[in-house]
């Protein structure tokens, strides 16, 4: 198999067959689900982990920010988080200091304690790997849940597309960019990591009519479209034109002919409402950019531009990964 997410159909076929179902798990695991919730009486209590994997720089940062958006997209309060660290043979004993300066900073922001975890040196990986898993708690009566989506509602997205590719490109693919992207931009560019997290309008989109949420990661904007329509089990129709591809990320992503909307995206948020203006108000009110992308629909998953409609179906890999290993093909023929 190829570096990155396996595909929902692995899950379907490999994974979700083994698993049992509890009366008292209020949402399961599932193709688009970004967290399980658990009924505790009056309230919910919401898990999720994710690895993080493609990235050398700003790991402590990434591993904190990017299981606290998932949590977010239930509405939920980040409150404590499980952080394990592996770490390769030759590396220095500075990395891992640098690792926790980072993920210290990014908890004491989100007002999440880092509970505890597991830190060891092993073999057989050439940078450090982070995985951290996410406990959060929310009303019973405020969850938003994927299945509250229907019909008609508007899609929004948040900030605009490939905003964690785009930082990591600009740092991790430095040396490719360099005289192709202009150092101005890189900079601009790298300075994208401050804008990782999404729980301020996960926290503020719950309050103001969001009936469902999903966090941009993996394959961009396109497969989280796709996976906020698939844990829905509705259709939606997206209109490229009116995704927000900022500046910075349409340089490096021209530089290295990668497509935005299929670039890892942590960063941003989709989000589903039936009162758009509203929750939209609120959003950019508290200074989070907001557009209007598409709308939810009975079946039909459809993605629009200037050629007209084509079917939406999830990326086969994020570009990410497609650029890091055509460096790793170029390095080695070097």
């Amino acid at each position: 198999m190829r570096p990155g997410k396996v595909s929902p159909e692995i899950l379907r076929d490999l994974v979700f067959p083994f698993l049992i179902r509890r009366a008292d798990v209020l949402v399961h695991a599932g193709v688009g689900q970004d967290a399980a919730v658990l009924d505790f009486g009056p309230w919910a209590v919401v898990l999720t982990c994710d690895p993080i994997t493609g990235a050398r720089q700003h790991l402590g940062r990434l591993a904190v920010h990017i299981t606290c958006n998932d949590l977010a997209t239930t509405g939920a309060e980040p409150v404590a988080l499980l952080l394990t660290l592996l770490l390769d043979t030759g590396g220095p004993q500075a990395a891992l200091e640098a690792i926790m300066h980072e993920a210290g900073a990014a908890a004491a922001a989100l007002g999440v304690e880092i509970v505890g975890g597991h830190t060891e040196v092993t073999p057989g990986i050439d940078r450090p790997i982070a995985m951290t898993a996410g406990i959060g708690r929310v009303r019973k009566d405020d969850l938003v849940t994927s299945r509250g989506a229907k019909p008609g509602d508007t899609v929004l997205l948040t900030k605009g597309a490939a905003i964690e590719g785009t930082a990591i490109l600009a740092a991790d693919a430095a040396g490719r960019l360099r005289g192709r992207v202009d150092d101005a931009v890189l900079a601009r560019a790298r300075g994208f990591i401050e804008r990782i997290s999404v729980v301020p309008e996960g926290m503020i989109a719950a309050r103001y009519g969001a009936t469902a949420m999903h966090d941009v990661t993996e394959g961009g904007v396109l497969a989280g479209a796709w996976e906020l329509a698939e844990a829905a089990g509705l259709g939606i129709e997206i209109h490229a034109e009116a995704i927000p591809v900022l500046p910075e990320t349409a340089a490096i992503c021209s530089a290295l002919e990668a497509d935005p909307l299929a670039l890892v995206g942590s960063g941003a948020m989709l989000i589903a409402t039936r009162t758009p203006e509203r929750t939209q108000e609120a959003l950019t009110g508290s200074g989070i950019p907001t557009a209007a992308i598409g709308v939810m629909t009975e079946e039909r998953k459809a993605i629009v531009g200037p050629a007209g409609a084509r079917e939406l179906v999830p990326p086969p890999r994020d570009e990410l990964w497609r650029i890091l290993e055509q460096a790793s093909t170029l390095k080695a023929t070097e």
